[in-house]
């Protein structure tokens, strides 16, 4: 993907032209309520702040645009609270609409996808929209996924033979012991801490790179291997992993050399200081390179009342210019194709250079963000949180561990009634941890 030249990286400088946009155009803005856009995304503070300041800014009518954690999103849209909310756009993950599909509550939008012949979306995202039917339920939106990054200090220190784009797990402990022995320092760095996304390294990039699975393979013996290997890996891993949320500031103030999050979450790093530091795909393991494809998507409620006015706002969240804002302020890729006319902004070449190396890799493993999992996500990132605390954290027994949290997870999946999603071999019923 290439973009246009001269575009600002930072969201922070835009967010000023954004707010002034805002006020100087206040006067066409609509005098009907504002419209409600219910979202699981861009719940930190500065995504919430881009969306409504920058990104929307350009947009006719008034949006109040509300982020809430998958829990709490599903309550409201299902009514399960005395808080409950009519939006009239929702954007959530793909596995969100599969649960919301479940219920019942979605509107088709294949009327909407047509007026938007003009958009050259990424075909395989409008094939997701469909929800394994015929019918379209969202219109892409977002698309992201998790990665590397490093100081270029740390390159130095890489182990012998090792290939930054095509690094092992074993390496990457390596490496991680080379640099304690070279500083003194543990240089590694993970996105533990309350809000991190830890569970997802867990979920979509060790347990498929060891185990060909996310759920199916949770207590084999590939992944006490995994486990094993995890946890000789943490004793390079920096003690105040457990405090971070997202790994850009850890990285630009040096107290990480080599960390793991999502593109969004070391975008900051790499647009202020793109000579300081690399990005590249996460490390194999013996089953392929494990890694998430996220795609998020908009939509509508059946019972929806100013639908005419979503779709105006669905179309402007997909057109070009739009999408480019927002992968400059956030850090999500576009999910349509961009002119190629023009190169990218050096912080943002990196990122979309080591996005494309994952994705195209030949042991390359894709997985999908948990689907159908509805209210019951929390409970399912829990499990994994809870085996990394004993396992890793606290040095339980590693076998003692995911027999007791195996049962954990088939409880949620049972309850959820989910049934498997990739990389896990599809099923008629519940996932089944064997």
């Amino acid at each position: 993907m290439i973009y246009q030249e001269n575009r600002v990286c930072r969201w922070t400088a835009i967010l000023c032209l954004g707010i002034a946009l805002a006020l100087y155009s206040g006067a066409s803005i609509s005098a009907e309520d504002p419209l409600l856009f219910l979202s699981t995304q861009f719940t930190p503070l500065h995504e919430a702040d881009a969306m409504r300041n920058v990104i929307l800014a350009g947009f006719v009518e008034s949006v109040d645009f509300e982020p809430y954690d998958n829990e709490v999103f599903m309550d409201l849209i299902l009514g399960r609270t005395v808080e409950s909310v009519d939006p009239e756009l929702i954007g959530a993950l793909h596995g969100d609409f599969v649960a919301l599909h479940k219920v019942e509550v979605l509107s088709p939008v294949d009327d909407v996808i047509a007026s938007l012949s003009d958009r050259d979306f990424i075909e395989d995202f409008i094939v997701l929209g469909k929800l394994g039917g015929e019918t379209n339920f969202f219109v892409p939106w977002i698309h992201a996924t998790y990665l590397m990054v490093a100081d270029v200090r740390a390159l130095a220190h890489l182990p012998d033979g090792a290939d930054l784009m095509r690094l092992t797990y074993a390496q990457l402990a390596q490496w991680g012991k080379n640099l304690t022995d070279a500083t003194g320092e543990k240089l590694l760095g993970f996105p533990v801490g309350t809000k991190g996304l830890m569970h997802r390294f867990l979920q979509g990039y060790l347990y498929p790179s060891y185990t060909g699975t996310m759920v199916a393979g949770f207590r084999s013996n590939e992944a006490v291997a995994m486990w094993d290997d995890l946890r000789a890996l943490w004793q390079y891993v920096t003690p105040r992993s457990l405090t971070f949320t997202r790994m850009d500031q850890a990285l630009l103030s040096g107290e990480v050399w080599v960390a793991w999050d999502h593109t969004a979450r070391v975008i900051d790093a790499l647009c202020e200081r793109p000579a300081d530091f690399v990005a590249f795909p996460a490390p194999t393991g013996p089953m392929g390179r494990g890694y998430i494809a996220v795609l998020g998507g908009l939509g509508v409620l059946d019972d929806g009342i100013r639908r005419d006015e979503a779709i105006e706002l669905i179309d402007y969240l997909t057109r070009p210019d739009t999408q480019l804002l927002i992968l400059e302020t956030t850090g999500f890729f576009p999910v349509v194709r961009l002119d190629e006319a023009a190169k990218l902004e050096p912080g943002l070449s990196l990122l979309e250079t080591a996005v494309s190396a994952q994705a195209l890799a030949v042991d390359a493993l894709p997985s999908l963000l948990p689907v159908g999992l509805g209210e019951y996500s929390t409970d399912f990132n829990l499990v994994y949180l809870n085996t990394f605390t004993q396992i890793v954290l606290r040095g339980n027994d590693i076998r003692t561990v995911l027999g007791a949290q195996a049962s954990d997870l088939q409880d949620v999946l049972n309850a959820a009634n989910a049934p498997c999603w990739s990389p896990d071999e599809p099923s008629d019923g519940a996932c089944t941890v064997e």
